[in-house]
This record gives C-alpha cells, sequence and structure tokens, in this order.
C-alpha cells in the first residue's frame, strides 16, 4: 500500500485487486490438495502445488479478533476509530481486514458474528472490508 493507502498490486495480487473493482472477494484454490489459502502466491501454501486457480468466494466471514485504532487515519487529520480485524472467510482463510458500519466498541463487536464483504474505493482498486451481516439487510 501506498502512503494514501491505495493498493499497488504485485503480478501474484492483480486477480486478487482486479476481482475486488468488480465486487467479488476472490482468493486461490489448490486443484490438488482442494485448499483455499491466503496471502496470493504462486504455489499451494499446504501441498506447494502449482496448479491452484483463482475463486470467488461467497462473500461471508466471522470475527475472529479485532483491535479498535484510535490513531489519526487516513485522510490526514482524520480522528475517527478505525476497527482493524481477522477474520476467517467462510471458505476457510483468515484475512486482515477493516470492519466498518457499526460503532468501533467491543459491545458492537462480538466475537463470532456474521460478516459480510464490502469493497472501498481506492483510486484505480477497490479495499475489501467487513461489515457486521445483520447491519447490512
Amino acid at each position: 500500500m501506498t502512503d494514501l493507502g491505495v493498493p499497488e498490486p504485485v503480478p501474484e495480487s492483480l486477480p486478487y485487486w482486479e476481482g475486488a473493482r468488480m465486487g467479488e472477494l476472490r482468493m486461490q484454490r489448490c486443484n490438488r490438495c482442494e485448499r483455499y489459502f491466503f496471502y496470493p502466491r504462486l504455489t499451494c501454501a499446504f501441498c506447494h502445488s502449482g496448479d491452484v486457480e483463482w475463486r470467488r468466494l461467497s462473500g461471508r466471514a466471522k470475527l475472529l479478533s479485532y483491535v479498535i485504532n484510535r490513531r489519526p487515519v487516513v485522510p490526514a487529520g482524520a480522528h475517527a476509530a478505525q476497527v482493524i480485524a481477522v477474520v476467517q472467510v467462510a471458505e476457510g482463510p483468515r484475512m486482515l481486514t477493516n470492519i466498518v458500519g457499526t460503532g468501533a466498541t467491543p459491545e458492537e463487536l462480538v466475537l463470532d458474528s456474521e460478516l459480510i464483504v464490502e469493497f472501498e474505493d481506492r483510486g484505480d482498486y477497490h479495499l475489501p472490508v467487513f461489515r457486521l451481516a445483520e447491519s447490512a439487510a
């Protein structure tokens, strides 16, 4: 990411960012061991096979852990609380992301809560973030 939070894709991650721009959460799946993995790479994180492909995910996840960041965020000078979280997508992998659309309090951020993906515009790309599924309806 640049200083402004704009993604800088590398060849291995380009399909991830292209999917996000189209409103799709994508991850790689190994055709040999049939497991999804994240972060993007050339070989399977589990069996090291090079027979991997990109797949569109459901966009559903569960909240595993989080921290409430009260330091200034982009744009410079903004002091809104930011929820930085580890989520586990329905297909298995965990990823670091942000939780949006809810108060940044422990009372509202219940572990194991169901989440749904959304995408924030960051220049030419979109950044996957998650919202509580109950507030997405």
